[in-house]
């Protein structure tokens, strides 16, 4: 039986994150994805918190879901990491192919001074 697209998401999910682990010292980069917005936070698997996060919702221009606003997101992101004295992270595509939207967040993360 095929699965469905968000299946094979979830179970490419699933086999990342038994690879990957985010700690106080270098949390990890989850990145969500949805039709119309794009989530981005830093969690710290340790102590189950999130300790940044940055999203589209908010933004003028996400009108459009695009790499555009993808990137603001992730520079966004590590503006706010750097405030809270984080610079390494362990990225965490969250099953997603890494192309795209994706890639942008992570371009804007790296931008803005993050390292992973």
């Amino acid at each position: 039986m095929k699965l469905s697209r968000n299946q094979a998401r979830k179970r490419r999910k699933y086999r990342i994150r038994k690879k990957i682990s985010g700690t106080g010292a270098r949390p990890r980069l989850a990145v969500f994805r949805s039709n119309r917005y794009m989530y981005a936070q830093l969690i710290d698997d340790s102590e189950q918190i999130t300790l940044v996060a940055a999203t589209s919702l908010g933004m003028a221009d996400a009108k459009k879901m695009n790499k555009q606003v993808a990137f603001a997101v992730g520079k966004e992101l590590a503006e706010k990491a750097q405030g809270h004295g984080i610079q390494n992270v362990v990225f965490d595509r969250n099953g997603y192919y890494f192309h795209g939207r994706i890639k942008a967040v992570a371009d804007g993360a790296r931008e803005g001074g993050l390292k992973f």
